[in-house]
């Protein structure tokens, strides 16, 4: 693979590795350095470039192995917490409304960060990324039955967890 082509194939998905990195770690400079070594490893593998039918799904699953690898790390469990610092900001509302959307995107985030692992990657791929059932499937090394329902399960955790808060305000 010449240069151009790493360019034209690899780095467009940069800052979809980074927000996947990202939702897995919780730790931004973590997530660069990940989404770094992601690209060493695919600029390294290069030669066997025409081998792979979806590199961003390949590049999507490196980035997922290397951010469990981190994980598994004593370093980083006893030096990382995850931020707060999710917001959704809409401007055409008024500022109460602006508050209340904050914290409920909070509490949406806070939610999903609670889920099981393969369900918070599910929901991550599909409702932020916009990944297909197939490529979450390529992604994750799962059958889309699996992708289907853990997204499912995820998505009925986080509603239910949702109404119990605004109909008894636990």
């Amino acid at each position: 693979m010449s240069l151009e082509a790493f360019k034209a194939r690899v780095l467009p998905a940069k800052n979809k590795l980074y927000r996947f990195a990202f939702r897995i770690i919780g730790d931004q400079e973590e997530a660069k350095d990940i989404v770094q070594e992601v690209m060493i490893k695919v600029w390294d593998k290069r030669d066997n470039m025409h081998k792979t039918q979806n590199m961003e799904a390949w590049c999507m699953q490196i980035t997922k192995n290397l951010c469990y690898d981190k994980l598994k790390s004593k370093a980083f469990q006893n030096s990382s917490s995850l931020p707060e610092n999710w917001q959704l900001e809409d401007t055409s509302s008024t500022p109460e409304g602006s508050a209340e959307m904050n914290d409920i995107m909070n509490q949406v985030h806070g939610f999903i960060s609670n889920l099981p692992n393969k369900q918070k990657q599910v929901i991550h791929l599909r409702d932020i990324e916009g990944y297909s059932y197939k490529e979450i499937g390529d992604i994750m090394e799962i059958d889309m039955s699996q992708v289907k329902v853990n997204l499912f399960r995820a998505r009925k955790a986080v509603r239910e967890s949702l109404l119990k808060i605004n109909v008894y305000g636990i």
